[in-house]
């Protein structure tokens, strides 16, 4: 059975884990290879679902995109303790022209 994880610092996921999900919290400090080894151990787990934090993702970009054509795991951005900053519709909108040919969300 797949399971959902969350990865970002203890303040923006801890509420997750009274969900149920598995949290796994991680520094946000400039040194992202912590939070880079643990997306890739999640990645190849049986996780279907990883929720990361916004301001983690920017910083793992790279890694995110190279999960961007398998299947699983769907890698989902969220906002933060500290706030929205937009990634996550970023990624929406972009995902939703690749697969329409347009954007029909925004129309800007």
């Amino acid at each position: 059975m797949y399971k959902i994880a969350v990865l970002g610092d203890r303040d923006s996921i801890y509420g997750f884990a009274a969900l149920g999900l598995d949290i796994h919290p991680v520094s946000l400090s400039d040194d992202v290879s912590e939070a880079a080894t643990k997306l890739k151990e999640l990645a190849e787990s049986d996780y279907a679902v990883i929720y990361i934090i916004e301001s983690l993702a920017e910083k793992l970009m790279s890694e995110i995109r190279s999960y961007n054509t398998v299947k699983l795991p769907a890698i989902i951005p969220i906002p933060g303790a500290s706030g929205n900053t937009g990634l996550g519709m970023r990624m929406v909108k972009k995902s939703v022209e690749q697969a329409v040919g347009s954007d029909i969300l925004f129309r800007e």
